[in-house]
């Protein structure tokens, strides 16, 4: 999902045309740099983390980085209108509409998780990595609404990444006393 956003919307083409190479299964050059470049920088944000706060910080944050980047694309499901039509989608019967009752029941689950990373570990890293995941899921929010009008599958898979590097980075940057 992360590949196929970066390469529908790295370039400046139209909506018809960005929806179109989301369809395509190949990855592009945007999409491969954005890979590498994601994977790198987690990488980089787990061993600075390690470093700066220990062992079990990077474990709690797993648990919570895990969680919240899986819990914010629920929100896009429930605030923009799906755009994909491929046929024979397997993500539109998943994420073309979510339920009130399974919307509450994702976010019960999230703060739950955030509950128990509060109970373990000092609180506030994990609040500056939430706002941090928080963050990067407002701007993919605004870029899918502004470039198509919506989500796809893609899009909520490159929203999730895009949360996790969030959530990573500030969590980096509050266990190093930098604050945000």
């Amino acid at each position: 999902g992360l590949a196929d956003t970066a390469d529908a919307l790295g370039g400046h083409v139209s909506r018809e045309r960005a929806l179109q190479i989301m369809k395509d299964s190949r990855i592009g050059s945007y999409g491969a740099v954005t890979l590498v470049l994601a994977l790198l920088l987690k990488v980089a944000l787990l061993a600075w983390l390690s470093a700066a706060a220990g062992a079990a910080a990077v474990a709690w944050g797993l648990l919570g980085g895990h969680v919240t980047s899986r819990a914010l694309p629920l929100l896009t499901i429930a605030t923009l209108p799906y755009v994909g039509d491929a046929p024979g989608s397997k993500s539109k019967p998943l994420a073309d509409r979510i339920g009130a009752d399974a919307l509450a029941v994702g976010m019960l689950w999230w703060g739950a998780a955030l509950v128990a990373l509060a109970w373990g570990a000092p609180a506030w890293p994990w609040m500056a990595a939430t706002l941090g995941a928080a963050l990067g899921w407002g701007w993919m929010w605004r870029v899918t609404r502004r470039r198509l009008g919506g989500f796809t599958g893609d899009t909520l898979g490159a929203t999730q990444q895009v949360s996790e590097l969030g959530w990573w980075l500030a969590a980096v940057l509050a266990a190093a006393g930098w604050g945000l």
